[in-house]
């Protein structure tokens, strides 16, 4: 029995570039993003500023989380309390968390067999409900037709918020995931394509936006301080009118986060070499059904999805124990018990009213998942997929 050794969860070390900007920062014991010394600007300020400018847009706000990023921009937004947001049932918690945090009601939109939004039922969703906002997540790095999405909302008059947690440094016919909408989010968190344990960037061209977001951060009267943010004069119509929800970026995770951006075009490159060596080995397993990618999506594979058709839900789970016997791990979005961080939208049962979502429902049951580190090689990636043929077998026979 062919067997695999290495963590599934084990990222690459820091660099030490930003460790030396961490303790710098620590020896100074200047952690909060406000306590600054005179006509210093500060990590997170820095931070911001050089965000901005690889995504392309103007303003960039650093937060606590990218849950929390999206929680602040759809308050931004003004919603009413008890309005409709939708959102693709495909998704994982802190999305339609974020909308239940900013005091909306989550419309869950079907999900197609690629693992994005069915258009056909986002329309439909749309008109149901009345939604004016759409928080569309690029679940697990998978980029819907975003011409479609863009002109579906231009058509309705819809505000396109983008969870962009999984496609930091994706493009969609060369234009960066995160500038289709008003708002995109994205998540520093560990799995993600940036490291600093927990964190979130939010970004924008929208002033208005920006300046509530800043303030709803937790800017106090600092948003002076801010180098990606509108000109602190056109705050004082905002300032004592939006309320200070605390959850911003310390300059300890800052500076940890600089220098790994200067790295992640070729943090991509690299994992997409290892996310096609998976792939080819996937494709050549009978049962294994992979999502069709547009050639004019340039995904980041830091992990990879795919579909069982032909097994029911006891085979999936034979085959996910024989997996995990071998040292692979497999996630399965069929399992009705939420484990670790993988739940489904059934899971949810603060989401009041949620739609029948039987395509998504028949998707998921189906639905594996596997995530690539780094720290793997191409090699390492031929084993999974040798292993995971196998694993299959054993579950195919029984």
């Amino acid at each position: 029995m062919k067997t695999f050794s290495k963590s599934f969860t084990q990222q690459e070390p820091i660099s030490e570039e930003a460790i030396e900007q961490a303790v710098s920062v620590l020896r100074s014991g200047r952690l909060h993003r406000y306590n600054t010394a005179p006509g210093e600007p500060g990590e997170a300020a820095l931070l911001e500023r050089e965000f901005a400018d690889y995504i392309g847009l103007p303003y960039c706000l650093a937060c606590a989380s990218g849950g929390y990023a999206l929680h602040v921009a759809l308050c931004s937004l003004g919603l009413d309390p008890g309005e409709p947001v939708l959102s693709n049932a495909f998704t994982l918690s802190p999305v339609p968390g974020a909308i239940h945090n900013a005091g909306a009601r989550a419309v869950l939109v079907e999900t197609n067999e690629d693992y994005t939004v069915d258009l056909q039922d986002l329309r439909r969703a749309a008109e149901e409900s009345g939604a004016r906002v759409f928080l569309l997540s690029h679940m697990r790095g998978h980029i819907a037709d975003m011409d479609a999405i863009a002109a579906f909302c231009d058509e309705r008059g819809i505000t396109l918020v983008e969870d962009c947690a999984h496609t930091m440094g994706a493009r969609w016919r060369g234009r960066m995931s995160g500038t289709f909408g008003t708002v995109a989010c994205f998540s520093t968190q560990t799995y993600k394509h940036l490291n600093s344990g927990e964190g979130g960037l939010l970004v924008t061209g929208d002033a208005e936006v920006m300046r509530r977001a800043v303030l709803l951060s937790g800017s106090y009267m600092f948003y002076d301080r801010h180098l990606a943010a509108p000109p602190p004069e056109t705050f004082s119509e905002v300032r004592l009118d939006t309320p200070n929800y605390s959850g911003r970026m310390d300059n300890l995770r800052a500076a940890v986060l600089r220098p790994q951006l200067r790295e992640l075009d070729e943090r991509c490159r690299r994992w997409n070499h290892l996310y096609a060596a998976l792939e080819r080995g996937l494709r050549g397993i009978p049962g294994v059904r992979l999502p069709t990618r547009p050639a004019h999506e340039a995904y980041v594979g830091s992990s990879i999805q795919f579909s069982l058709p032909e097994l029911d839900a006891e085979a999936i789970r034979s085959f996910c124990d024989a997996a995990a016997q071998r040292g692979v791990p497999v996630k399965w979005f069929g399992d009705p018990e939420p484990k670790g961080y993988t739940s489904r939208y059934d899971s949810w049962r603060y989401l009041a009213g949620t739609r029948s979502l039987p395509r998504t429902a028949t998707i998921l049951a189906t639905l594996c998942d596997i995530r690539i580190p780094l720290t793997f090689t191409e090699a390492d990636c031929e084993s999974i997929a040798e292993i995971l043929a196998e694993a299959l077998d054993v579950a195919v026979r029984g």
